[in-house]
């Protein structure tokens, strides 16, 4: 991707959301978010010139608006989630992060980019690649998962996403290609060295560490360069902190 990407935040005001931007802008892309409250953005890129703000629940936002949020931009980068509370875990709506994937789909079907447009999905270990690519986990691995995504909507909404765009979209659609991220348990920090790998490399019991800017950098990496673009496009990375040199910045 040459010259100044222009891309599209969803989730900004999250932990791993305001890294993203921040970010971006410090790699001077021109970015738009969409937030249900600017006031949640980190001060310090308050009113930056590269950035483009609007105010708005994402799902409420009419076909035409949102393509026309999306018209130019070369990557979409999600952090959308759900709030780590009674309401945030159970109530409406359950299925924001399927129901967001489904519109940037349909979206890039209309304006039909060239070259396709980028989705960089911020997920979690918890969700399973397909075709049981993730040869780590056992059968009662399986199993607890499986009676979380029951139990829990944020862990099934995930999940749905994923498999939606395993299974619709798949890696030859030619308006939309993406990325899955999956980090494992998220911690604060500065950015540092990182691994990223193909398939799981713990196990649900003994969880590896993610630095929420660590994985801000890579999912910065993947909607601006087009190296790590090719190389995990299509794919479910896990990206967790190498603890072999955990002082070693980037």
């Amino acid at each position: 991707m040459t010259g100044q990407p222009t891309i599209l935040v969803l989730g900004g005001t999250g932990r791993t959301g305001r890294r993203v931007l921040t970010q971006l802008l410090a790699r001077r892309a021109n970015v738009r978010a969409i937030v249900r409250s600017a006031a949640r953005l980190p001060a310090e890129i308050t009113g930056h010139p590269g950035l483009q703000v609007t105010e708005a629940d994402l799902l409420s936002l009419s076909d035409e608006e949102l393509r026309r949020h999306l018209a130019g931009c070369q990557a979409v980068v999600s952090c959308l989630g759900h709030t780590v509370s009674f309401r945030g875990v159970y109530g409406s709506p359950r299925d924001l992060v399927a129901q967001a994937v489904l519109r940037i789909a349909r979206a890039a079907r209309v304006l039909r980019p060239s070259p396709p447009l980028r989705l960089v999905l911020m997920s979690s270990v918890s969700v399973n690649a397909p075709a049981s690519r993730d040869s780590r986990r056992g059968s009662f691995e399986r199993a607890v998962l499986r009676a979380m995504r029951a139990a829990l909507p944020p862990a099934r909404d995930n999940q749905r996403a994923a498999d939606f765009l395993c299974e619709a979209i798949g890696t030859t659609d030619p308006h939309l290609e993406w990325v899955i991220v999956r980090p494992d348990t998220l911690i604060e920090g500065e950015v540092t060295r990182y691994t990223v790998h193909p398939a799981l490399v713990s196990s649900l019991f003994k969880p590896d560490r993610s630095r929420m800017s660590n994985v801000a950098h890579f999912m910065c990496d993947l909607a601006c360069e087009p190296g790590p673009w090719e190389e995990w496009k299509g794919r479910l990375p896990v990206i967790v902190d190498d603890l072999t040199d955990p002082a070693g910045t980037v």
